[in-house]
C-alpha cells in the first residue's frame, strides 16, 4: 500500500506546483539538501521537493530538494508520529478515571 493512498495531500498542492517544484530543484542544483549523521550534505541527486514544516505553506523558504530516501524517511517519521497521536487520543477514551478496585 502506498503512503499516499487515502491522502488528500496532492489535491491540496497549488495548481502551479510543477513550476514551484522545478524552481526549488533548480535553486538547490538538483542535489539533496538533507544532512547526514556526520552533518554533511547528502550526495544523492534530489528527486523530490519537501515541505520543511508540515502543512500547506508552499513558500520557497519552506521548501527544499531531497533525495527519495530522505523524503521517505522524513515522511515516514511524520506519518508514524501522526498515527501515534491518533492512537493515544483513542486510548484515552477507554481509560478508567477511577482506580482499579484491586489496587485500592
Amino acid at each position: 500500500m502506498s503512503g499516499w493512498e487515502g491522502s488528500d495531500r496532492r489535491a491540496r498542492l497549488p495548481a502551479n506546483w510543477p513550476a514551484i517544484r522545478r524552481r526549488i530543484l533548480r535553486r538547490d542544483a538538483h542535489r539533496c539538501t538533507a544532512r547526514t549523521v556526520y552533518d554533511e550534505r547528502c550526495s544523492e541527486p534530489a528527486t523530490d521537493v519537501d515541505h520543511i514544516e508540515p502543512g500547506d505553506d508552499h513558500r520557497d523558504a519552506n521548501l527544499r530538494s531531497v533525495c527519495e530516501w530522505h523524503h521517505r524517511r522524513k515522511s515516514g517519521r511524520e506519518g508514524a508520529a501522526a498515527r501515534a497521536a491518533v492512537w493515544r487520543r483513542n486510548q484515552s477514551k477507554y481509560r478508567r478515571s477511577e482506580a482499579h478496585p484491586g489496587l485500592v
